[in-house]
């Protein structure tokens, strides 16, 4: 699993910070999340394939966090994109980008196919073989959600020196990664444990937009191997943090800590600050695992 941040900086784009957007590698998958302005100055600039971009998640229909899409989409098209592009997020979004689609007389040669959410409760909006998506309802100006994204277990790694000290045929082997026991021809059976070791333990990350603290979030990402939990103000500012519906990096931290998870990544900071490591020490005396993002930064779980 490997994040890269494109931006993580709040509201206003500056010419050496970029707004939110970040690019998920999960089981295969290229997941998009966020798009603020200038994503696809950065996909470009960190080398992402822009053709293996299949899924994009939108927290909230703040323009830091979605106006960097009609932009990509249009992208796709000069570049003739003919696979399917999903985009998840809020109600109306579907109406935000077909109006500009339309008013430019520029509709996808591709099919554009929009998952539009408005439950206040969390729920599952994607699924596969290999991994499952999650909501997360945050509190926010607007309404908002997070997403936890999940690995499913993958298949158990046969123990090749136990498959041929019983003899056992390679046309087993596939049931036998499926966690199958084996019927020898004498009638033995042997059980797949010995014949198998665990798989390596899926891994999950939480991704948390802009949202005041909110603790009601925390059975939806608890144990999570990675939080990324906005932290747009330090304490010092945090009158600040209840009236624009921010958190601090000491709540973050909080959220963190009572959900268990393994690391905390810090982001979404204000640009009124003029340096990052008040928001990692803040944090890092309420939770101890405690990462910056920061634009271009890359994250190997």
């Amino acid at each position: 699993m490997k994040l890269t941040i494109l931006g993580c900086y709040s509201a206003t784009p500056r010419a050496f910070t970029n707004p939110t957007s970040q690019v998920l590698e999960i089981k295969n998958h290229l997941f998009l999340i966020d798009c603020g302005e200038g994503t696809q100055v950065q996909l470009r600039k960190h080398s992402v394939k822009f053709a293996r971009i299949r899924k994009i998640f939108i927290s909230h229909l703040h323009g830091d966090h979605f106006y960097g899409l009609p932009g990509l989409i249009s992208t796709f098209v000069l570049l003739g994109r003919e696979a399917a592009l999903d985009i998840y997020g809020p109600k109306g979004i579907k109406e935000a980008i077909t109006l500009m689609l339309k008013l430019g007389n520029s509709w996808t040669n591709f099919p554009l196919i929009f998952h539009e959410l408005s439950s206040a409760d969390s729920e599952c909006i994607f699924e596969d073989e290999k991994v499952e998506v999650h909501t997360v309802p945050l509190r926010h100006r607007v309404y908002t959600n997070g997403f936890v994204f999940r690995e499913k277990p993958g298949e158990r790694k046969l123990n090749i020196d136990a498959v041929q000290e019983y003899g056992i045929d390679r046309c087993y082997y596939r049931n036998i990664k499926n966690g199958k026991d084996v019927r020898l021809d004498s009638g033995e059976v042997v059980a797949n444990a010995l014949l198998t070791f665990d798989p390596a333990a899926p891994k999950s990350y939480a991704f948390c937009s802009d949202t005041m603290y909110k603790p009601d979030i925390v059975p939806l990402i608890e144990d999570v191997d990675v939080l990324y939990h906005e932290s747009t103000f330090l304490e010092d500012h945090s009158d600040l943090a209840v009236t624009t519906r921010h958190s601090t990096a000491r709540q973050a931290a909080e959220i963190a800590r009572m959900a268990g998870v393994g690391k905390l990544i810090l982001g979404h900071y204000s640009i009124r600050y003029p340096g990052l490591e008040g928001f990692r020490q803040e944090a890092a005396a309420v939770f101890e695992n405690v990462e910056l993002a920061d634009d271009g930064k890359v994250f190997t779980f």
